[in-house]
């Protein structure tokens, strides 16, 4: 069978749509395939989620004949938060589908190579989204090696091809514009162009330039105290929403860990059921329960991952999480609130693959609103600052 755009856009809608959608939610990142995918709380643009704080009454004692007691109502507040716009796109030349208009066998090579692409840069986006704080942040510069090289402390979350946006030390904004042009992750070291109008210092951070609040609400939103506002509610305000973080931990110790499990739970009433790590902390951690004699079982999770475990919570480490930082978290808190899932982009007569203007190129783009929300920041710890191994 001769294969045509007609026909192109049949398999995206029939056979791949849902394969890629299963991937994108649960193959990109084992917290990511762990918690729930709703469109509950989704009021037009946004979720809008009640949650309850505080004391909310139960059961009391009292004497036999006395009045009954006063009822309690549940006390409320409101986390409010935009739905961000997620875009993945594929790219498809004219003269490579006219090459394959006989040969199926070959066009759905090439629709499988291009949809395993999406996947592949789905995951280094999403996966440096989900750790971030919903700004962009992408690290800070630990010193510089030459005016165009410097030292980070994330090395993980750059690319080569990314623009960058410059924070000072007063955590303003200023006004250069940098591209990364290459990435050594053995130095730990980015190397820059562009037009460096003041002097980058140990201290200053990179942001991806353009991200501003467009990115997912991630996990570090909930812990990094430069984030004042989360889910449109005030955190100096509202103390019941802090988590336990501790800095500066060094060498880990098991009573550490435990401290982090047992203060959450006293303060939230909820226990973690996952740890995150970077791999320098996964290797740390291995090492304590060695030294130890600790048996680390292995479970399975959700996605097809397997990790090892500290008194049955699963370890997983992960790239993009920080170096030296260990996230204690109930996936049971997390949901995905999104319109709907991953769909094409479609034109008014139903056309997935759409010709760019001017040129012999076919493009298809798969689109999700959705936004990552915690309904209990304070039942979450984080431990930074881990000596690695």
């Amino acid at each position: 069978m001769a294969i045509t755009i007609s026909s192109a856009d049949k398999a995206l809608k029939t056979y791949y749509l849902d394969a890629v959608a299963e991937q994108l939610n649960t193959k990109i990142n084992p917290f990511l395939a762990q918690i729930k995918q709703t469109s509950n709380d989704v009021f037009g643009k946004e979720v809008r989620k009640l949650v309850v704080t505080g004391h909310t009454g139960g059961i009391v004692a009292g004497d036999e004949t006395s009045d009954l007691p006063s009822a309690y109502s549940n006390k409320y507040e409101q986390f409010v938060s935009k739905l961000k716009n997620l875009y993945g796109r594929i790219e498809i030349s004219d003269k490579v589908i006219r090459a394959s208009q006989n040969e199926t066998g070959a066009f759905l090579n090439l629709l499988n190579a291009e949809m395993e692409g999406l996947v592949k840069a789905s995951e280094n986006v999403l996966g440096r989204m989900i750790y971030g704080n919903g700004k962009g942040y992408l690290g800070a510069v630990t010193s510089d090696l030459s005016e165009t090289e410097y030292y980070v402390d994330n090395i993980n979350n750059f690319e080569a091809g990314m623009e960058l946006a410059v924070c000072n030390l007063d955590k303003v904004i200023v006004p250069d514009s940098l591209r990364v042009v290459s990435v050594d992750k053995g130095k730990g070291t980015i190397t820059c162009e562009g037009a460096a109008t003041s002097i980058i210092l140990g201290g200053y951070s990179f942001y991806l330039k353009g991200a501003g609040e467009k990115q997912l609400t991630g996990i570090e939103a909930i812990f990094d105290d430069s984030v004042t506002t989360l889910y449109g509610l005030n955190k100096a305000s509202n103390p019941w929403l802090k988590p336990y973080v501790r800095t500066n931990a060094m060498t880990l110790t098991q009573e550490m860990i435990q401290k982090a499990i047992d203060v959450t739970e006293e303060n939230s009433g909820s226990q973690p059921n996952i740890i995150l790590c970077s791999f320098g902390v996964r290797r740390a951690l291995q090492k304590l329960f060695a030294s130890n004699r600790c048996i680390t079982d292995v479970v399975d999770l959700d996605g097809g991952y397997k990790a090892i475990s500290y008194n049955g919570i699963p370890i997983v480490a992960d790239r993009y999480c920080p170096n030296g930082t260990m996230y204690l978290l109930n996936t049971n808190d997390f949901t995905m609130n999104q319109l709907c899932d991953w769909q094409w982009l479609e034109t008014d007569n139903g056309k997935i693959l759409q010709q760019v203007p001017g040129k012999p190129v076919y493009t298809a783009t798969l689109v999700k609103y959705a936004e990552l929300m915690c309904s209990r920041p304070c039942g979450q710890a984080k431990i930074s600052g881990i000596t690695e191994v």
